[in-house]
């Protein structure tokens, strides 16, 4: 049997169409960014500044930000679990230097856009006593709801960029701040 060019067009464009439907109900790809900027700081301790965008769909998967169960996410619901938001969140990421722990200071809460949605910007502080070389991260956010999850670290310190891909095989790095 023969299929006329335009059939043959026609059929390629119902499939492809029917697989672009298909893909659109599944779950997306699990994914967080966090970047870092390291800075001093008057009091002699080290500050690292920090951003942590994490998928509202992940984060509604995890503790549940949907409210009314529409489907939707508003910034009302958002606003009602931010604390909620935090505590999840700030469990996963451990921070230390030179063998000690450094403190997570969140400093605020706001939405960022991404190309596959919206996501919950956590901006924070790391503080860490004295002036360590090194900073330890400790990442394990999501891991145990979704293997495939995957953090992309930016790491920053004057004009050098350091990058990482943190993973359940990939859970701590080191970074020089």
């Amino acid at each position: 049997m023969r299929i006329s060019g335009h059939a043959a067009a026609r059929a390629a464009v119902a499939v492809a169409a029917g697989l672009a439907l298909s893909g659109a109900f599944a779950h997306s790809v699990s994914d967080a960014y966090l970047t870092l900027d390291a800075a001093g700081s008057p009091s002699g301790d080290t500050v690292v500044h920090g951003q942590w965008d994490i998928a509202l769909r992940d984060l509604d998967f995890a503790i549940g930000l949907d409210a009314n169960g529409d489907g939707n996410i508003t910034w009302g619901e958002l606003r009602e679990r931010q604390e909620s938001v935090a505590r999840y969140a700030y469990g996963f990421l451990k921070a230390s230097a030179g063998g000690k722990p450094c403190t997570l200071r969140p400093t605020r809460q706001r939405v960022a856009n991404h190309a596959d949605g919206a996501y919950a910007a956590l901006s924070f502080d790391i503080v860490c006593a004295g002036s360590p070389a090194k900073l330890k991260l400790d990442y394990t956010a999501f891991f145990a709801l979704d293997p495939s999850h995957r953090c992309i670290l930016v790491a920053r310190k004057g004009r050098e960029t350091a990058t990482a891909l943190l993973s359940p095989q990939k859970a701590s790095i080191e970074l020089a701040i």
